[in-house]
């Protein structure tokens, strides 16, 4: 039984998903059994490299050989888990604190502004306070429609 290794393929910054369709295509044409090919991997947070599971590097060096922005193969595999958490979704309200002020990006008070009351991460959730509304009244928000514009702690009211 072969086992499958990933490895990394150096890229033009901004290109990765272009080389990874490129990729797929080229292997469509040639056939993916015969090259050992089993997944192609662009992680948004990994900028310049594309990650291929494969049974052998030297497939994938024939194929990104006539690929535009694939600059080449890195030395060596990576285990799993090394990008493990590349494979699992952030919760979207990552990063954003009770404080913060945010704008926004959907829904029926887009472009409104506002002050985080509450986080609710299990559930990917904002509850916030308009600052444009007469009487403060909390409204909850899903954590993808909204944009932060500042980074406050709770107290810096």
């Amino acid at each position: 039984m072969v086992t499958n290794t990933l490895y990394a393929v150096k890229t033009t910054v901004n290109q990765e998903q272009a080389v990874a369709n490129l990729v797929e295509s080229a292997l469509k044409e040639k056939g993916k059994k015969e090259h050992g090919i089993k997944a192609i991997l662009v992680p948004e947070e990994l900028k310049g490299y594309v990650l291929i599971e494969a049974s052998f590097s030297e497939a994938i060096e024939q194929i990104i050989q006539n690929i535009p922005h694939a600059r080449g193969l890195i030395k060596g595999g990576i285990q799993l888990g090394e990008v493990e958490h590349f494979l699992v979704p952030k919760p979207s309200v990552t990063g954003i604190l009770e404080g913060s002020i945010i704008e926004i990006v959907s829904g029926p008070f887009k472009g409104e502004k506002a002050r985080v009351k509450k986080v609710d991460e299990t559930h990917e959730e904002l509850t916030i306070e308009l600052f444009e509304a007469m009487v403060p009244i909390p409204i909850t928000v899903r954590g993808d429609s909204v944009r932060v514009l500042s980074k406050e702690e709770k107290g810096a009211e």
